[in-house]
């Protein structure tokens, strides 16, 4: 096998650390519109869709997880009945209860939905008057308390049911921040929770005020008995199309009985905030059928299959001069699968691990991996690629090994030269028009320019932050990261300037791109005052 093992993480979060991903996929979208869908292998391709060999893990944007065939099953024969949606579910929570030691179960259309239906049965219950006011929770208890650590993308699901956040950092402030609004802690599953604000720590504590913890656990693997339940959790979210391999449109809400079936009166088909989070019944069967699944798959064969995998992209990437491999092990239960490292000198091989994840991604057949580090502008040395196998098919091995080795061996490459020197001088503050697939928004960039380096601040319409960038001869490239609540935007530059004047695109990520044009700015004109930047 392979060389030294190391510990590493990967998860669901790390997908929004880059946007040129989502670029390479959005750009492959409806290559021929308009064409008649076939039922059949070719499904995807008969509509203009190229599908993906999936080396990155467990991400909605790339469709999850497949399936397992019972799920499948159970999802056909679920869809050839009519049920009574209240007596499928009670019956399904007490099935899930027995497969996973939890008191009680739901299925919910997603993990984010599990976290809505949690945080509205915590601030509403049952009651249909204080249900139908939701996501108004004014008067209500409303306030949800969470470590600094938890805070996160998908807490929007919390605070869309009208809760309110209460970041704390220290246990002393989080003995304080209970009163007579708190409804709910919420806890991210993860390294954080395994630390001195974990639930372990705080779950005693809120069960002194009758407060329930929630913890999210959408990416990792369910435990029998219930990790977090036992370590004083009130209620778990999970997804069910990650780890457990159930419909992508499901998820699991397990804990403590009379608060699922309060988040259920919450969800679809009540006519309630949940109402629009609809969850059929060929979902609930498959999430159902992919728990039962779960409980007797043998996971450590799984391992030893994924391990093989690796093996194999190992032994043959390496047949290339200069590549190098090794096996990370994975640390937590998010992803929880070990990884190859794939690495090599980008400088002398005239190729980076950047350009490599694009060649794979916009290939045929299409490869898509994580952990790409070298570019030419910051460094390419120390290339390298990860493949993750914990989503990967029979035979994706195979083809996975043969579509690196292709690109390492035979994609153009080009020396690795030093960048241009700037040819302009940016300093100075830029009034920006950025302009949307839909609307238009006004910024400012305040730019101090040291040589090829760039650093600043970036204002946006009401939050801001410092922006690091720098200057190739005329061409600009700059980003900065704006924080609002649990989230943040990301925002990548890339412009010409030509005098006072600077056009480009800038990429928001997950929210795609736009178009910008800034202008420097001329003071003592309208529009000169300067706002403080503001972060949420």
């Amino acid at each position: 096998m392979l060389s030294r093992i190391i510990k590493n993480t990967l998860n669901r979060r790390d997908l929004f650390r880059g946007g040129a991903i989502l670029g390479a996929l959005q750009s492959f979208a409806g290559r021929v519109a308009g064409s008649e869908m076939k039922i059949g292998t070719d499904i995807y391709e008969s509509i203009g869709v190229t599908p993906i060999v999936n080396c990155k893990g467990t991400f909605t944007i790339i469709s999850g997880s497949q399936s397992l065939p019972e799920v499948k099953a159970a999802m056909d024969q679920a869809s050839r009945h009519y049920v009574h949606m209240d007596e499928l579910m009670e019956a399904v929570g007490h099935r899930l209860a027995e497969l996973t030691k939890a008191e009680w179960g739901m299925v919910s259309s997603g993990c984010a939905a599990a976290l809505s239906h949690a945080t509205a049965a915590c601030i509403a219950g049952g009651d249909p008057e204080k249900l139908q006011r939701l996501p108004n929770s004014e008067g209500l208890k409303n306030e949800v308390i969470v470590p600094a650590y938890s805070r996160n993308v998908y807490d929007h699901a919390v605070r869309g049911a009208g809760a309110k956040m209460i970041t704390v950092r220290s246990k002393d402030e989080f003995i304080n921040a209970f009163n007579t609004r708190t409804a709910m802690v919420m806890i991210l599953a993860g390294p954080g929770d395994d630390g001195p604000m974990g639930t372990a720590t705080l779950a005693p504590i809120a069960k002194q005020r009758d407060v329930p913890v929630l913890v999210d656990a959408a990416a990792e693997r369910l435990t029998v008995p219930n990790l977090h339940l036992n370590r004083g959790a009130t209620l778990v979210a999970y997804s069910g199309g990650k780890c457990l391999r159930g419909p992508q449109t499901a998820g699991l809400l397990l804990g403590r009985k009379d608060l699922i079936q309060a988040a259920w009166l919450h969800s679809a088909p009540h006519h309630a905030f949940g109402r629009p989070m609809k969850c059929g019944k060929e979902e609930i069967m498959g999430m159902l059928a992919a728990v039962e699944a779960w409980v007797k798959r043998d996971h450590a064969a799984e391992w030893q299959v994924w391990e093989k995998w690796l093996e194999t992209i190992s032994n043959e990437v390496t047949k290339v001069d200069g590549v190098t491999t090794e096996v990370l092990q994975p640390e937590g239960l998010s992803n929880n699968s070990p990884r190859l490292a794939i690495r090599w000198d980008g400088e002398k091989m005239g190729l980076t691990g950047t350009e490599v994840e694009k060649l794979l991604l916009e290939g045929s057949p299409r490869v898509i991996l994580g952990g790409a580090s070298g570019n030419r502008r910051m460094g390419a040395a120390q290339s390298s690629l990860t493949v993750m196998p914990y989503m990967m098919m029979p035979g994706d091995d195979k083809i996975a090994a043969q579509r690196i080795r292709e690109v390492l061996s035979t994609a153009a490459k080009s020396p690795i030269t030093a960048p241009l020197a700037p040819s302009v001088n940016l300093t100075g503050q830029w009034d920006v028009e950025i302009q949307y697939v839909v609307g238009k928004a006004h910024h400012k960039l305040f730019f101090e320019q040291s040589g090829a380096a760039i650093s600043g601040s970036h204002m946006g319409e009401f939050l801001g932050a410092d922006l690091r960038g720098s200057v190739e001869g005329n061409e600009l490239t700059a980003r900065s990261s704006h924080r609002y609540e649990g989230t943040a935007i990301g925002y990548a530059f890339s412009g010409k300037a030509e005098g006072d004047k600077i056009t480009g695109k800038v990429d928001v990520g997950e929210y795609g791109k736009g178009t910008f044009t800034a202008v420097r700015h001329q003071y003592g004109q309208p529009g000169g005052v300067v706002r403080p930047v503001k972060n949420v």
